[in-house]
């Protein structure tokens, strides 16, 4: 692949500002705003994407052990038509500042309800299954939602759980993607709500005149409000119409929705996997994509069995070629490219899968509140340890953080994002929106950039969650749990400091698929349950936790002193981590104070 610019140069200094950079795909400072002339609204990508496929394949489902059926882009495009003017007949008005929730998982009918709303200039607000009492009170009540689109009676119920408790007041009406009992519908009724299946719904042709009324959105109308931590972003590498994406990551995520209207505006397909996921390989060598959307924890998983392969198996050169092909058939075999998001990766994992995969292997940076991505890795640069060089649609400024002694003179700063991507502000919350976007538009991310010579930005720590230890050292646990992450028995990593103590103490998930194997080759044998509880097995994880993070040039106060390990993995589920993958650092800090008191007083003696 020919890089599209010198790839020594890769991003260029704004107004003579060397931290202050933008794309050097720019003529000028004039930053890109939209990719095609037109194409300026989601509702817009998706017509293009219809213009070009018409009765093409878009949207893929399947049962357990059956092909994958397609639904095409006309016939999502008249679904999403007749449902939007079903959504009007039941009180949502067509405007931006109408919201309507969608509370479910990945599958065609959360797209149709999407396209729906923006058909009509309706805002989306996505709905989380682990949200919690308190938080979906506080969403459904700020954003005065009257009517959400659910994929299971049980959700719907657990809706007029908080309607009956009068919490919830605004809402009047739920829309089922599947069928739901007569006693769903009269406990709705006597709480004042209506119950209607998506079918039914679709049915209100008398209001398809509607059609005909409406203008359709623009640029400036709100299309989605995303209540979600920050991720990693997407960028502009070449989708093409005969490209497959697998959807798995959750679709309330901003970075999976990006990645689905990049493919819909260019024609591709999308399939869905079957959720659950734990059969998601089975559903990658039926879909056979060639597009991979992944976070850095799969892809690590993936380098631990090929590298524990290869380092086992002593093989020739030819033998090593068809064990790399039986590797790409596991992954569907068609793969073109994979994009990681959400963490930093290994550049040791990124290069071994390059290597190994067979595709391109592409990395970006960013976060919700600029649309997923402000940086993405160069198309022909396959170096590591960086995040790439600003997209056409943004600028990226380091500032200075003088509490952590990064100063943007020396190339080192928090990283700041200002373009047409960054996001408007947080719903009815100005002072938060204060908080997040300074005056001059800058959107202040947390993270702690630097610039390298060949224009690309490396991260290397983090401002948010930042502590002191007692001996006033500054500790930015999220970058040490991504070196612990590295280590081959460690799936997840949680560092604690306390501003009382002098040292770190670490909670620890080891991963189920190695660890039993791992304390076995060094002579510990017991259940995935019993090891965890062996002191010995503790000993030498935190010794293999040291050399891991000596290796990454962690300091000594940034080593953990000691750890708990812990049988059961961090979810979403038990309420360890965000619908994100983000760890819920207050949650786990509560669930294992007692861990973390015991380490702590044994270590003081």
């Amino acid at each position: 692949m020919r890089p599209p610019c010198d790839l020594q140069a890769q991003s260029i200094a704004v107004e003579g500002e060397p931290n202050c950079r933008r794309s050097a795909l720019l003529k000028d400072d004039s930053l890109l705003e939209f990719y095609y002339d037109d194409t300026r609204t989601v509702y817009d990508m998706f017509q293009r994407g219809l213009r070009i496929a018409g009765s093409g394949q878009c949207l893929g489902f399947r049962k357990p052990g059956q092909p994958y059926q397609w639904i095409s882009y006309t016939e999502v495009a008249e679904q999403a038509q007749v449902l939007g003017s079903g959504l009007l007949a039941k009180g949502c008005q067509p405007n931006p500042q109408q919201f309507v929730g969608i509370f479910a998982q990945n599958r065609p009918e959360w797209i149709i309800s999407e396209l729906a709303c923006y058909t009509y200039s309706m805002a989306v607000v996505p709905l989380y299954d682990t949200l919690g009492l308190e938080a979906m009170v506080h969403i459904l009540s700020l954003a005065e939602i009257s009517l959400v689109i659910c994929d299971r009676e049980e959700k719907a119920s657990s809706l007029l759980d908080n309607k009956e408790k009068g919490i919830t007041p605004t809402l009047s009406c739920l829309v089922l993607f599947s069928d739901f009992s007569d006693a769903l519908e009269e406990r709705a009724k006597k709480c004042g709500v209506e119950v209607l299946h998506l079918v039914q719904e679709a049915c209100c042709h008398i209001l398809i005149f509607y059609c005909r009324l409406m203008q359709p959105p623009q640029p400036k109308d709100l299309a989605v409000v995303c209540f979600t931590s920050g991720t990693t972003g997407t960028g502009s590498f070449v989708i093409q119409q005969e490209d497959v994406s697998i959807s798995y990551l959750p679709l309330a995520h901003m970075f999976e929705r990006m990645i689905q209207v990049s493919m819909f505006c260019h024609g591709a397909r999308v399939g869905f996997y079957q959720g659950d996921i734990s059969l998601l390989m089975d559903d990658i060598k039926t879909l056979k994509p060639t597009f991979f959307p992944v976070v850095p924890r799969l892809l690590n998983r993936i380098y631990d069995k090929v590298s524990r392969y290869i380092w086992i198996l002593s093989f020739t050169i030819s033998k090593y070629r068809m064990l790399f092909l039986l590797f790409q058939a596991s992954l569907g075999g068609n793969l073109r490219f994979i994009l990681t998001a959400s963490a930093p990766i290994s550049p040791t994992v990124l290069s071994f899968l390059r290597a190994t995969l067979g595709c391109l292997i592409f990395e970006g940076y960013g976060q919700t509140e600029c649309t997923a991505g402000c940086t993405f890795s160069m198309p022909g640069d396959w170096s590591a340890g960086h995040v790439g060089a600003p997209l056409p649609c943004a600028m990226v400024k380091l500032v200075d953080i003088p509490d952590m002694n990064y100063y943007a003179k020396n190339g080192e700063g928090e990283i700041c994002i200002r373009g047409h991507s960054v996001f408007r502000g947080y719903l009815k919350d100005p002072e938060r929106t204060t908080e997040a976007l300074d005056s001059d538009g800058w959107l202040h991310s947390g993270d702690v950039g630097q610039w390298l010579p060949n224009g690309t930005l490396r991260i290397i720590d983090r401002k948010k969650h930042i502590f002191k230890l007692a001996q006033g050292e500054y500790i930015a646990p999220e970058k040490i749990e991504n070196v612990y992450m590295r280590c081959v028995p460690v799936l997840q990593a949680f560092v604690h400091g306390d501003s009382l103590q002098a040292h770190l103490i670490g909670i620890v998930v080891p991963d189920p698929e190695v660890f039993v194997d791992w304390a076995k080759e060094r002579g510990f044998m017991g259940s995935y349950e019993e090891l965890c509880q062996n002191p010995d097995v503790k000993k030498a994880v935190l010794e293999d936790m040291t050399a891991v993070g000596k290796e990454a040039g962690l300091k000594s106060f940034e080593q953990v002193k000691d750890l708990h390990l812990h049988p059961e993995m961090f979810s979403i589920a038990n309420g360890l981590l965000t619908p994100t993958l983000k760890s819920r650092r207050i949650d786990i800090r509560r669930v294992f104070q007692e861990q973390i008191s015991r380490m702590y007083s044994k270590t003081a003696t």
